[in-house]
């Protein structure tokens, strides 16, 4: 049995999507579904059962025997709003909850692969997995981090696989109830069809017009490399998920354009509440995950966004 949780949430409902192609239906999903609207991500998935959060949190806390068949557990489950900033909330969701899942883990030697995130490195020009490049900005990137950390403290005591993958900028289908903390390359595609125009900050950290940057992977590549780890089951360790390759806001606007084949750029104020806990460039070292034997080439930015936006309208 295969526990995903956050499994109706975007890249949990992915990994569902995945785990299905490999012939995979003996799947738990984890999730809470007080926002409605993310069944929608679980609708054609095949899984065995659904869980509400809580009542998986207590199972687990209690050593339920329906816990007895679970083979790795996929932590995706989180509060991944970076501008949340109730630090009761974050800390009990991104951090007891997933040392309560990982110290089961650990009793039964059961794989567990969780998200971590690159918001842990704050704003920064190096993102190696090293502690000396890793500062936070907010509460959220401090529970990543405190976590990993976590993780790396009792590495010693570890007897099973332990993973950590720090997501950098993710997209594709099925995020769609994130709303605010979409995807831009969701928000471009809604803007166009509603207005015929991208909006784009204006310089700021340095950078001209719509020059900040990122490092986007398309949402495939993210569910490959999950699903790679669970086929691995003797490497641990924590890891960064990205292409390795920045790029513009200028230039994701101008595949969505592409794609479109109509619409302008619009320059907009860069709002003053952004500019202390603002990255405006990221770009991961994914040289320790290429040196532990993870081949696959990632999709291309224009590749990814064709493919989504095909989905998407």
């Amino acid at each position: 049995m295969i526990v995903v949780t956050g499994g109706a949430g975007f890249i949990g409902g992915q990994i569902v999507v995945g785990l299905n192609k490999l012939g995979r239906e003996d799947i738990i999903v984890v999730d809470d579904l007080t926002d409605g609207k993310k069944f929608k991500n679980l609708v054609s998935n095949k899984i065995a059962d659904y869980f509400d959060k809580a009542e998986f949190r207590k199972l687990i806390q209690e050593r339920d025997s329906r816990c007895d068949q679970i083979e790795v557990i996929f932590h995706q489950g989180a509060c991944s709003t970076t501008t949340e900033w109730d630090g009761g909330y974050m800390m009990d969701n991104n951090y007891s909850y997933s040392k309560e899942l990982l110290h089961f883990c650990l009793e039964r030697e059961i794989p567990f692969i969780y998200a971590s995130s690159a918001a842990v490195y704050g704003i920064n020009s190096k993102f190696i997995e090293d502690p000396k490049h890793e500062k936070p900005i907010n509460v959220y990137g401090y529970s990543k981090l405190l976590f990993d950390n976590y993780v790396r403290n009792i590495k010693s005591k570890m007897n099973s696989q332990i993973v950590g993958l720090r997501y950098f900028n993710v997209f594709g289908f099925g995020e769609a109830h994130k709303k605010n903390m979409a995807s831009v390359i969701y928000h471009f595609n809604n803007q166009l069809k509603e207005t015929g125009s991208l909006k784009l900050f204006q310089g700021s950290h340095g950078c001209l017009d719509g020059e900040q940057s990122r490092d986007f992977i398309f949402v495939d590549d993210v569910v490959s490399i999950n699903l790679w780890f669970m086929n691995q089951p003797d490497i641990s360790g924590i890891f960064n998920i990205g292409t390795g390759d920045s790029h513009s806001f200028n230039s994701v606007a101008d595949a969505v354009i592409g794609w479109h084949k109509k619409g302008e750029k619009k320059y907009i104020q860069f709002p003053d509440s952004l500019k202390e806990s603002y990255q405006s460039f990221t770009e991961a070292n994914v040289f320790k995950l290429r040196s532990i034997g993870y081949e696959k080439k990632f999709t291309s930015l224009n590749d990814g966004v064709n493919l989504y936006l095909d989905m998407l309208n």
